[in-house]
């Protein structure tokens, strides 16, 4: 049986963010974002090439797995949430109904989440992450595909 853990960037340090991993002796790195770089030098760290260099140094796997993250539309819908509740997406602490509608029914509802854990666990990983930049899960689809892998194995899912 594998762990799963999900992880954000913002209000992290290289050092925290990394530090979080080795702790948890994380061996499986899942980036789900639409895109793989963070504007800017404060994330730098979580740009994909270093992300990746950063993470087999750490003997840590890494898998982009595209199909997880949210459409441009469905990311719209949120950050228009966002707008009426007058908070960014660094403010933000939970996700708006119209994203968690959207996302369950326009990637979820199409996933093979069954065959993504059996590859996963063919790697020989014990301990997964799922990884996006926002700082708490529950702002973040990270924790929609991590409840959805509870639903189906009843792993317990740790954010770091």
């Amino acid at each position: 049986m594998i762990n799963v853990f999900t992880i954000g960037v913002y209000n992290s340090t290289e050092y925290s963010f990394f530090g979080k991993l080795t702790k948890n002796h994380i061996d499986m790195f899942c980036d789900i974002r639409q895109r793989r770089g963070v504007r800017g030098s404060l994330y730098r760290y979580v740009n994909s090439n270093y992300l990746q260099a950063k993470l087999k140094e750490l003997g840590i796997n890494y898998t982009y797995i595209k199909e997880l993250a949210p459409t441009s539309e469905i990311r719209q819908k949120q950050k228009d949430a966002d707008k009426i509740n007058n908070e960014t997406k660094k403010q933000r602490t939970s996700l708006g109904e119209v994203f968690v509608e959207e996302y369950n029914s326009q990637i979820l509802s199409h996933f093979d989440m069954k065959n993504l854990v059996a590859s996963l666990e063919k790697t020989g990983a014990k301990n997964i992450v799922f990884f996006c930049v926002e700082e708490h899960a529950s702002a973040c689809h990270r924790s929609l595909v991590a409840k959805e892998i509870s639903k189906l194995y009843g792993n317990n899912i740790t954010d770091l």
